[in-house]
């Protein structure tokens, strides 16, 4: 149904794709798309995949990244991150998150990333519907890329291990702090979505909003 008119009828989107950069790391596409009309216009996106694995290609619903909303063991504080971004020049409050390996499940790329960026180890959670831990696209305006979601519990603080390129700020967050922090702070929209769902959690049952 992607293709298909207001009125059922196939559309045909774009032209045609071209990569326009060589980076290692993010690459930027044109695509000679078409309105609705049929009249064309410039469109472009950013992607971690490579040429040939691009999500407009595969229609993969793989996620590149995670994040992760971790809890206290007495699920009196969340753990948040408050790091340096180089594209809005600022602190942001953020969830721990990043990149999955090509061997690395989401659940290992987590406990790896928490002890990186905060020093916690994690204890992940696999309760609940499976369906809130697949991938979502992420700033799907701009890329193509998809981040998962991991619950679970740090357990023990066994020292941060950023690289030299991450500025980060370890937050142990309870409910009043979370509070303060919507209301002042700047927020990525996923930790502030998940510290929205944090207010209203108890201490005893942190992650009952997994469950249908």
């Amino acid at each position: 149904m992607e293709n298909m008119d207001a009125k059922g009828n196939d559309r045909k989107h774009y032209r045609g794709i071209e990569k326009q950069t060589d980076n290692p790391f993010l690459n930027l596409y044109h695509i000679d798309a078409l309105g609705r009309d049929g009249t064309p216009f410039h469109y472009y996106f950013a992607s971690r995949n490579g040429e040939n694995n691009i999500k407009h290609k595969t229609h993969s619903m793989r996620p590149e990244g995670m994040a992760v909303y971790a809890v206290t063991e007495d699920g009196e504080k969340m753990v948040l991150v408050r790091q340096y971004r180089y594209p809005v020049n600022d602190y942001l409050y953020e969830l721990p998150a990043g990149l999955i390996e090509p061997e690395e499940t989401a659940s290992e790329a987590a406990c790896r990333e928490m002890i990186e960026e905060t020093g916690w180890k994690l204890e992940v959670y696999e309760g609940g519907e499976p369906a809130f831990r697949r991938g979502f696209f992420l700033a799907q305006g701009l890329t193509d890329e998809s981040g998962s979601m991991i619950f679970g519990t740090v357990t023990e603080n066994v020292g941060q291990q950023m690289e030299n390129t991450e500025d980060i700020q370890v937050i142990l967050a309870d409910r009043q702090e979370v509070l303060r922090i919507l209301r002042e702070e700047r927020v990525s929209m996923r930790c502030g979505l998940m510290l929205m769902q944090f207010l209203k959690t108890e201490p005893e049952a942190p992650f009952a909003f997994l469950y249908l």
